[in-house]
């Protein structure tokens, strides 16, 4: 079906009544302020690492498997596609897109879990919570701050990927509820980012991409590593009714097409069926700023309730047949390990970390130096991370 675009909606992020950034500056004659956060990110360290960071396969398995970066290009068209359509600030949704990701460490979920557990008693680590590290801290490009002093409305897109982190009292909820990562709570302090709300709808834009991508694309790359075959996921609803739709209309579709083409409708059929829910969302509630979106009390970008089921099932099924296939559990316990080398490598002999990693702190500060090890581990891409345990230990797991 054809799906007309918005005019500009009431309700969309306006770059002209941004709550700004949180070092002031001049504003750009020729780029809107969410224009600008776009290109810092682009123009970034951390996004330039992501081309060899692991999403699912490590780099070494082949070069037609996603990595971060290829995965957040793919989520930054799809949100900029839900923009467009529902009359946002495209911008806005490709910045939230675009930096949704930067502060993943090497081997992805393997090696966050690694850090998590050497910060064990110091606040552990979360990657999204390093995201907004690594925004407002950790990049140092500018000659007047640390960070990207990216928009307020940017930044709160980013640590609101997943919702609110709070209530309107400021406690928990959700997978918070233990407690705010140490990076969120401490830069609210001096930042406040509303918590308990939800972030814009550019933002939702962002975060429901991320999800349609990895049932897409992580669909297409077990195929291609042969972790599954095309017809085990003829019981998935949606995309078994998408791979009855090919057999009709190709019948004799090679392999390799048929998979990119089952990927493509995929795409399409979740894009449409978010266009479509969040319009009707959006008539119900009548929003008319993008404040009104915040309080909503729920997303106005989102599936309808058919195609949650659908994505869940998509999940469900590569939960155990992906994520958790023995051979990639392997590899990833290899790659925790790793981590865990190097933390207690360094931990124990600071000095093998550059000069300016420990500047500033004391040596009986342990959860700042923890914490600073955490953060420059976590800046790796897999083959430094492996170049380095290779170094230090004179050899390194194959990871295959």
């Amino acid at each position: 079906m054809a799906i007309a675009a918005f005019a500009r909606a009431p309700f969309a992020s306006d770059p002209a009544l941004s709550r700004g950034r949180r070092y002031p500056g001049s504003e750009s004659a020729t780029r809107s302020a969410f224009r600008r956060d776009c290109d810092r990110i682009i123009h970034s360290a951390a996004f330039r690492r992501l081309a060899h960071k692991t999403q699912v396969f490590v780099f070494h398995e082949g070069d037609h498997f996603r990595t971060r970066l290829t995965h957040t290009l793919e989520v930054t068209q799809i949100a900029r596609s839900l923009a467009r359509a529902l009359g946002l600030d495209e911008d806005l949704a490709e910045a939230s897109a675009l930096g949704h990701d930067l502060g993943h460490p090497p081997f992805g979920h393997a090696g966050e879990r690694a850090l998590d557990q050497c910060l064990t008693g110091f606040g552990g680590f979360d990657h999204n919570a390093h995201t907004l590290h690594v925004v407002t801290s950790l990049e140092r490009r500018y000659a007047d701050f640390d960070g990207l002093n990216l928009t307020w409305e940017t930044l709160e897109g980013l640590v609101k990927h997943n919702g609110p982190l709070t209530d309107r009292a400021g406690q928990p909820v959700e997978r918070y509820r233990g407690g705010l990562p140490r990076a969120i709570a401490e830069y609210s302090r001096s930042h406040e980012l509303d918590l308990w709300a939800y972030p814009s709808a550019e933002a939702q834009c962002g975060a429901i991409a991320d999800d349609i991508a990895y049932d897409a694309h992580d669909i297409d790359d077990g195929l291609r590593a042969e972790m599954f075959r095309i017809e085990d996921l003829a019981d998935l609803p949606l995309v078994g009714d998408i791979l009855r739709e090919i057999a009709v209309l190709h019948p004799r579709l090679e392999p390799s097409r048929h998979a990119h083409e089952l990927q493509r409708r995929l795409i399409t059929r979740m894009i449409e069926d978010v266009i479509a829910q969040s319009r009707r969302e959006i008539a119900e509630l009548k929003p008319d700023s993008v404040d009104a979106v915040r309080a909503a009390g729920r997303p106005v970008v989102r599936f309808s309730p058919q195609m949650a089921a659908a994505d869940k099932a998509i999940k469900g099924f590569l939960y155990p047949e992906l994520y958790r296939h023995a051979r990639i559990m392997r590899i990833m316990g290899d790659a925790e390990e790793l981590v865990r080398r190097l933390f207690d490598h360094y931990a124990g002999m600071p000095s093998e970390l550059p000069a300016d990693w420990l500047g500033g702190l004391s040596p009986a500060d342990a959860a700042g130096r923890a914490v600073r090890i955490a953060d420059f581990i976590a800046g790796m891409t897999d083959r430094y991370a492996m170049v380095e345990h290779t170094r230090i230990f004179g050899a390194t797991p194959e990871l295959r």
